[in-house]
């Protein structure tokens, strides 16, 4: 099982590190990452395996959205088959 991640926010040092950590201690592991600065503002989308969750994936999503505020970001966290409900016709 995957999960998509996008953050975005005003660009400062340590975005990458805020949020790798707590897909790390929550047992989410990245498998692909891009990040962009677009005129002052950071944009990333990581794809992460979400298989050893030790948390329901709900409350993955809460426990994002929340470290999204706290470090004035916007953290969207979309299960694959959401996104690939999504994309399909």
């Amino acid at each position: 099982m995957k999960a998509v991640i996008t953050v975005t926010g005003k660009d400062k040092s340590g975005i990458v590190a805020i949020v790798s950590q707590k897909c790390s201690e929550y047992g989410a592991n990245i498998s692909e990452i891009s990040q962009s600065i677009i005129d002052g503002y950071f944009v990333m989308i990581m794809l992460a395996d979400i298989s050893k969750l030790t948390i329901e994936f709900s409350d993955f999503v809460d426990v994002l959205e929340k470290v999204g505020e706290e470090a004035n970001l916007i953290i969207h966290t979309m299960h694959e088959k959401i996104f690939d409900t999504m994309h399909t016709i």
